[in-house]
């Protein structure tokens, strides 16, 4: 059996698109230590409620698109 992990190869495929980080007010997690107000981020991946970007950590993180505006 083969398991696919592409999220291992996010980090060096092509960016999809940049989105701008509009607010770092989560109710839940902590993201302003890893996205912050007004930078424009690279993003890798794109699901119905997540936006994979590289953070400010240099990692490819999942957050809600809430977040961001296409820019």
């Amino acid at each position: 059996m083969v398991a696919y992990l592409i999220h291992l190869s996010w980090h060096d495929t092509k960016t999809i698109k940049k989105v701008k980080c509009v607010h770092t007010n989560a109710k839940k997690y902590m993201v302003n230590n890893v996205l912050t107000v007004g930078k424009i981020y690279e993003m890798k991946n794109e699901t119905d409620e997540f936006y994979f970007v590289i953070d400010d950590s240099g990692k490819v993180g999942g957050f809600y698109k809430e977040y961001f505006e296409e820019i």
